[in-house]
């Protein structure tokens, strides 16, 4: 990526369900102004401050062009807000019935990740 990106995404890529969305967002109009920082195969010393590899991996993050760190159902939204097709999302993401949704849907999602990654099975990393 030539210019700054607008926003990095630091994704889990062992994992079949987070590879298959982020596969997904990466294919959309907007997206190439997003990098896509796989935990798994880059530098995690690259994390930047406020992230260390534990906390990359026990919750999905995304951090802005201005440095600013955002974490859970948040995170989703500020992808969604850059690719034009999932705009509508962001905007009811924003809402308070939005976060409130997003955040026990995330919180419910990362209790039963360990399963369905089990299920799935994990990438080799």
């Amino acid at each position: 990526m030539s210019e700054k990106p607008d926003l990095t995404v630091y994704y889990d890529g062992s994992c079949p369900i987070c590879g298959w969305e982020i596969d997904l967002y990466a294919k959309m109009r907007g997206a190439e102004r997003i990098h896509w920082f796989d935990i798994t195969r880059e530098d995690t010393a690259a994390l930047g401050p406020g992230l260390d590899l534990p906390t990359a991996t026990g919750k999905f993050h995304v951090r802005d062009a201005t440095g600013t760190l955002v974490s859970g159902g948040k995170a989703f939204v500020e992808i969604w807000s850059r690719l034009p097709a999932l705009n509508w999302a962001a905007k009811l993401g924003r809402t308070r019935a939005g976060v409130w949704i997003l955040e026990r849907f995330y919180r419910i999602f990362l209790r039963i990740l360990p399963r369905l990654r089990r299920v799935m099975g994990d990438r080799k990393r």
